[in-house]
């Protein structure tokens, strides 16, 4: 399926998509007691490339529950696989995926009723079929080795995939004992040696080495490893691109290794995600980003709770009700849990989780005062046995009208990996997207792409990476309706409104009607030219519905 626009504020060629989109924004200021709102309109021209290259991708943990499923779930839906379960026969699907099992409403049809399309169908979109995998892990089992140590998937679907998956082995990777837990130990067996500057070397060429025996045309690096502890900022270290550079060259012991591989990724002008909570970006990766133009995105999947989360208090907030305590419990028994035993790595993970509802609380005034904030706690224990199925229990205490008192509580129970793999697929196609997007105003004579931050992909992160400046956007609709929206502008098609005023306003709906009618009548002269044949419930073909 494909979606085409007819409108001459769109264009198709060969190689593009060009639409004049009018870009509507609203500028506030406070004057006394008034909050003076003017509209501003800026006329955009902007072009997708209908070209998709073939895409590499490489996993930072590529041994990992999340990594070795992303393997496993990629294989398994390109050779339609399916399976005996206690359930019954299961086949391999993306659900869970937005860019693969997911649709957007397009517009209105000629009955009045709403029409979705696909979202992968809606700009031309890397498959997941025509993905290339590899990547890093400490860990040197193979990956299907490392999808039997994970036990996330069904022991027969793993039979099917262990003689393509014996074959990938996973390339050496970074260990330092002083950024993950000393509980990952035991799983070194598959390290760089060297210092910070030849393990760059190595990734750098590793990456090269990839690219050339793949015969990919762009490499996205992604890291799905342990939780690592939160990096100092120090000033002369990496606090800018040379001091880091420096700092790497004399081996500081700051620099962590997901650092490293940003600066390495950032080198072979590879796209570069974080799907870990910890502050890899530090300012002498943003600026280095900045500068080489490259896109990074981060940080840490937003999978199950804090996604259910960010939806949650959203609404209590939109309705009026002030959400004063939030307290949410995790246990999961996975290596993640296991890493996240330690309270350094830990830490790492509370402060993504627990920053997620504070653009929702500073949106209302009325109900918060300047700094005021929702009592919120995270905790997390790790219990072995509950495996990859998460455990979350949640506690939402809110004020209610004259003094009343409202508590949600919720309990969720998840398989971790089975809710992240997906956004790991959608990360990387949607990132892969916007490299072939490009701005420019009506006076400019060149094209511009995005801002190396990724923030469009906020919708998958926890704690969405922004560019300086950039409010930070955490409400989960609003994070969506970005993407729909962007999808949108590329068509030339106006943003979603969800106004609907041709089914309230009584003009509209007589000129709706109007429309309805000649569409009708038009369905009738062609019934009557023997053009559409209806017999036995049947159109053309397509069952009627009613």
């Amino acid at each position: 399926m494909e979606v085409v626009v007819n409108s001459p504020n769109t264009k198709y060629s060969e190689n593009y998509i060009e639409s004049l989109y009018e870009y509507q924004t609203t500028a506030v200021e406070k004057r006394g007691s008034q909050l003076v709102a003017t509209p501003h309109s800026e006329l955009l021209h902007i072009q997708t490339c209908r070209k998709v290259p073939k895409l590499g991708v490489m996993l930072v943990g590529w041994g990992g529950n999340n990594g070795s499923t992303f393997t496993a779930g990629v294989l398994a839906n390109k050779l339609g696989l399916s399976w005996l379960t206690k359930q019954g026969v299961q086949h391999a699907n993306w659900y869970g995926s937005i860019t693969q099992a997911s649709t957007m409403r397009l517009g209105t049809g000629p009955n009045g009723e709403d029409i979705f399309a696909p979202l992968n169908a809606v700009l031309p979109m890397v498959h997941p079929d025509d993905i290339a995998i590899d990547g890093w892990d400490i860990s040197g089992l193979n990956i299907a080795e490392a999808v039997e140590r994970a036990c996330v998937l069904e022991p027969t679907i793993q039979q099917q995939l262990k003689p393509h998956l014996a074959k990938m082995k996973p390339r050496p990777s970074i260990y330092d004992s002083d950024f993950i837990a000393a509980n990952q130990a035991a799983r070194a067996d598959n390290v760089i040696k060297g210092t910070k500057m030849e393990q760059v070397k190595r990734i750098c060429e590793d990456i090269e080495d990839f690219k050339c025996s793949a015969g990919v045309d762009q490499v996205i690096i992604l890291w799905t490893a342990n939780t690592e502890r939160f990096s100092n900022i120090i000033p002369g270290v990496n606090d800018t691109t040379e001091n880091m550079k420096q700092a790497i060259a004399k081996n500081h012991a700051e620099i962590s290794p997901s650092t490293l591989f940003a600066y390495a990724s950032i080198l072979m002008k590879c796209t570069y995600i974080n799907g870990s909570p910890q502050n890899t970006f530090v300012p002498g990766i943003m600026e280095m980003a900045e500068k080489m133009r490259v896109f990074i995105a981060g940080d840490d999947f937003k999978s199950g709770q804090t996604k259910f989360k960010s939806v949650l208090v959203d609404f209590l907030v939109s309705a009026g009700i002030k959400p004063v305590s939030i307290v949410s419990y995790n246990h999961l028994g996975n290596n993640d849990g296991k890493n996240l035993s330690a309270p350094q790595q830990f830490k790492s993970k509370e402060i993504s989780k627990s920053n997620v509802v504070d653009d929702i609380v500073n949106s209302n005034s009325i109900l918060y005062k300047p700094g005021e904030k929702p009592d919120h706690c995270v905790v997390i224990k790790y219990v072995p046995y509950v495996g990859d199925s998460k455990r979350a229990m949640d506690e939402y205490v809110s004020e209610i009208m004259m003094g009343g008192r409202n508590t949600i509580v919720v309990h969720n129970t998840c398989e971790d990996s089975l809710l992240a793999v997906p956004i790991i697929l959608d990360l990387v196609v949607l990132a892969e997207l916007c490299s072939r997007i490009e701005f420019k105003k009506k006076e400019d004579e060149k094209y511009s792409s995005f801002h190396s931050v990724l923030s469009i992909l906020s919708y998958l992160c926890k704690a969405p990476l922004v560019a300086n400046g950039t409010p930070v956007i955490n409400a989960l609709f609003k994070q969506r309706a970005c993407i729909e929206n962007v999808l949108r502008a590329c068509l030339g098609l106006a943003p979603e409104s969800n106004m609907l005023l041709e089914h309230k306003v009584l003009t509209l709906m007589e000129s709706h009607s109007g429309e309805t009618e000649i569409k009708k009548m038009k369905f009738e002269e062609n019934v009557q030219n023997g053009n559409i044949k209806i017999q036995n419930g049947v159109c053309n073909g397509t069952p009627i519905k009613c």
